[in-house]
This record gives structure tokens, sequence and C-alpha cells, in this order.
């Protein structure tokens, strides 16, 4: 029978806890002894999970994969649905930095905020992020040349700086506004955002889309409108958006102006703005 692995947090830890080593099935696997004296690194040490959580183990009664869920104020934990594969990971508060960065399959659920780099190297699943993220969502890890690379992201909240940033497949959703720099030096992929953005939208794009459900931005200089058709395209995605709500759910009853550039490196993406 399958079962749901229940962890809370009974006070916030002094320094910055890493969850990496917390994933549904690998819990799973284990006795509840097992998982209390499961290693967590703070800074140099490694201290067992018992010092901080309690452990609760539920079945479920329609099988299913595996599922663990986050309960506390969890702000503090980084990783925490790092390289994620399977089953369905909840967190009922907030979380740190690199909030399902490297999952490939799988659902991470944050209920609250997540700091910086969500999802960054992410290549399947999905994530959703119930309130704000940092910057850097969907964008590489340090050092590294691709951003996102398949899967999806759902922000309800807004995002920082630099959303979807050298992304290279996947979609984006954002419900909020978006910072500076979106979808810079976007390789490919679909960033559609509902509230406004900042300064400089594109910059550097390739390739890829970038949809706006709301506000139209003010486009820089070298993206140029085209007056190409490409309402099949357009309704195919606008449908696919409209599953999302909100904001998205009309786009596939609204005429669209289309942008080509970043011209300044000879991209070939596009930015699409629906008309009112």
């Amino acid at each position: 029978m399958s079962s749901r692995t229940v962890l809370r947090l009974r006070t916030p830890p002094a320094l910055r806890l890493d969850a990496r080593a917390l994933l549904p099935a690998a819990l799973a696997a284990l006795a509840p002894a097992e998982i209390e004296a499961l290693p967590l690194a703070q800074g140099r040490a490694s201290v067992p999970l018992a010092e901080f959580f309690d452990v609760r183990r539920e079945p479920l009664a329609d099988g299913g994969a595996p599922q663990l869920v986050l309960e506390g104020d969890t702000a503090r934990l980084d990783h925490v649905g790092w390289g994620l594969a399977e089953g369905l990971l909840r967190v009922t508060g907030d979380v740190g930095d690199h909030a399902g960065g490297t999952m490939s399959g799988g659902r991470l659920h944050v209920d609250g905020r997540a700091g910086d780099l969500a999802g960054c190297a992410m290549s399947g699943g999905w994530l959703e992020i119930g309130g704000s993220c940092g910057d850097f969502a969907a964008a590489a890890l340090p050092g590294e040349m691709d951003g996102m690379r398949g899967g999806t992201l759902v922000v309800r909240g807004d995002a920082g700086a630099r959303l979807a940033d050298r992304m290279r497949r996947g979609t984006v959703l954002l419900h909020g506004d978006a910072g500076d720099w979106l979808a810079s030096r976007l390789v490919a992929g679909t960033v559609a955002v509902a509230g406004r953005c900042g300064a400089h939208p594109g910059y550097g794009m390739r390739r890829g889309s970038l949809v706006f459900a709301g506000p139209a931005p003010a486009l820089p200089a070298t993206f140029v409108p085209v007056a190409a058709e490409a309402e099949v395209f357009w309704q195919l995605l606008a449908r696919e958006l409209a599953r999302h709500g909100g904001a998205f759910e009309t786009l596939s009853a609204r005429a669209v102006q289309r942008h080509v550039g970043d011209l300044a490196v000879q991209g070939q993406g596009e930015i699409l703005v629906p008309q009112a």
C-alpha cells in the first residue's frame, strides 16, 4: 500500500537546513525510525532529522505515487524537492532557495513563498508556488549555460528578476508581476505573464515565446512587429494557457500582435501581446 510521510518541523532551525534528502520515494522506502536517523546537512555539520522534525506515516487507500508533506515554519529549508523524479511533495508554508532545482518528474507544491533559483535547471515535472518567488526562477545553475529544460513552473504570486534566464525548454506561468530582465537570453520554451514586468523583457532572446496576458509592456527597440499570419498557432497556444485560469483564460478570444527579436543577437524569438 502506498503511504504519505508527514514531517512536521517543530521550530525554525537557527541555521539554514539542506532538505535535498527529503524526497517522497526515498522516504517511502524507509521505516519511521530510519527517517528519524536520516542525516541532514546544516552548514558543515550533519544533524539527524529527528532533531528538527516529528515523523508521521499515513496509509493512502487509493494507492498511487508516494507522497511527502512538510509542515511548520519551513522558510529556512533550502533545496526542497531538489532532484525530484517521482511522487508528490507538498510544503504547507514557505521554502528557501533552490526549490525544485534539477527536478525531472513528479509534482512539487509549495503553498507559500519560495526563495531564489526556484526550478533552476529543471528538466521535467510540475512545480507550483502558491506565493511569490525570488530571482532567477527557471534559470541556470551558477556556472552553467542552460536554464530550465522541461516541465512546468506555475507561480501564483510575483517573481523577481531574471525569470527564465537562459531557459531552453518547458513552460513558465506567472500569475503576478515579473521583475527586470524577464526571459533574458531565452533559448526556447514558453513564458506567460499575467501581470506587469520590469525593464528589459526579452533581452538577448534567441528563440521561444514570451506572452503578456495582462498590461502591454514597453518593448525594447530590438523587437519589431510583424504582420505574418499567426492565428492558428496563437489559438493552439492560447487554449493551452487558458487551462491555467486567471488572466490566461480569455486569451483565445483576443487578437494578438507579434513582435520578433532580439535582433541585437539575431534572435528569432517572439513577444506576443494580446489586444484588448
